[in-house]
């Protein structure tokens, strides 16, 4: 079969070692690590049987795992007459299997029905914990079989970083560092993301699509945002947002409007200590403030109907969920931020919101600290409709196929 497969030249180490036991890319976001390593599962599965099992440590569905992306390069490749599709597997014509598990489902003893296979690949090893790395390295043992490991670095502590890039590294291994540089079909549209993070935020840039490992000195969430004097256009679209307190924590609302990339903050009102029948006065201190759409904290119905009683007929509920804190967070973080200069609590929260570290090792955690966020959870709620109907209308990023002939 004449099938031409193109190669980017940082895969050449991967591809030239057969007889490697491990295999493994690490780098940034847009290298296309993953795309090649489905690529090479589906060249193997079209010259030979292999058995083949991909997984991550957590995947709760199908959608979390790399099923579609080999999907699609089963149908780049022109080769869909070769494998069977099926809801849970992938078989090819020479009656080799392809299965998606999570390992934080397995066992010890579980884990033993993967024996027999040829590959294992780990998407998104970094999240691998050192029990599942612990089982499933002498469970993939048949002769001549493989583990492969592609991820995104994050912390230098993670046991893939230990396992594969520390001084003690198996023998029989290649690992490659590969970033979105290294990638001769990096797509213009993560281009402009690249570009974007580069000049809003350096340690962004290193960490996402340089490889870099998170600072563990850099705790603070956001750096994408300065102080301006500023005066909103006639044309804006006011997003309001609040957020209820009362003994120690304040009560809070901010204005805001968004230009572009631009997220603009230019009024709020804070008050610890303010009774439910003085809420809608403290609010009514940001201009028109009852003239627009406001969004806010949920838990608290009953200042939500107070203020609709008093003045704020179009103020509405935020819609909380799992992670919802998280996405709104990362959300605001994509924009860069213009605070007005009298929104003096707005200025401090932004300097002082921080993600928890470790006490024993320092590193920094991927939790976000529950303190000086009342005003950031206020601009969550005001800017809530905007970014899920961005969400929702965020197209699907298409695969992009990677000149070698499949004899390598």
């Amino acid at each position: 079969m004449n099938l031409q497969i193109k190669t980017p030249r940082w895969a050449l180490p991967v591809l030239s070692n057969p007889d490697a036991r491990y295999l493994g890319a690490h780098g940034g976001r847009g290298s296309g690590k993953s795309h090649m390593f489905a690529e090479m599962l589906i060249e193997r599965s079209i010259m030979e049987r292999v058995d083949a099992v991909c997984v991550r440590e957590v995947q709760k569905s199908l959608a979390q795992s790399v099923k579609k992306l080999l999907e699609n390069k089963i149908e780049e490749l022109g080769v869909s007459h070769m494998f069977q599709i099926k809801e849970f597997e992938i078989r090819s014509v020479h009656g080799g299997i392809i299965i998606f598990q999570g390992l934080q489902n397995h066992t010890a003893d579980s884990i033993k029905s993967l024996e027999g296979y040829d590959i294992a690949w780990v998407e998104e090893a970094q999240s691998l914990s050192q029990f599942s790395l612990d089982i499933l390295r002498p469970t993939i043992r048949k002769p001549g079989s493989q583990l492969w490991f592609t991820w995104n670095p994050r912390y230098d502590t993670d046991p893939i970083e230990g396992l594969l890039r520390g001084p003690n590294a198996p023998e029989k291994s290649t690992v490659v560092e590969v970033n979105f540089e290294d990638n001769p079909w990096f797509p213009d549209v993560l281009k402009d993301e690249m570009e974007y993070d580069k000049k809003r935020d350096p340690d962004k840039y290193m960490h996402v699509w340089k490889g870099d490992y998170v600072r563990n000195s850099e705790t603070r969430v956001f750096k994408n945002w300065t102080i301006e004097d500023f005066e909103a256009p006639p044309d804006a679209i006011h997003r309001l947002g609040a957020d209820w307190g009362f003994a120690t924590d304040p009560t809070v609302a901010v204005r805001s409007h968004i230009i572009g990339r631009k997220l603009y903050i230019d009024y709020e009102a804070y008050q610890v200590g303010c009774e439910i029948v003085d809420t809608p006065s403290l609010v009514m201190s940001i201009p028109e403030a009852e003239k627009w759409p406001m969004v806010a904290d949920s838990a608290r119905p009953e200042t939500i109907s107070h203020m609709r009683k008093n003045g704020f007929p179009k103020i509405q509920p935020a819609i909380k969920g799992p992670k919802s804190v998280e996405e709104g967070v990362e959300w605001l973080k994509s924009f860069d931020i213009i605070v007005h200069p009298r929104c003096k609590h707005t200025i401090d929260e932004l300097t002082l919101y921080s993600y928890k570290t470790d006490r024993d090792t320092g590193s920094i955690l991927p939790v976000l600290e529950d303190k000086d966020n009342h005003v950031i959870d206020a601009i969550r709620y005001a800017c809530e409709g905007a970014r899920r109907a961005n969400t929702q209308k965020k197209p699907q990023a298409k695969a992009i196929a990677t000149v070698m002939p499949i004899a390598r």
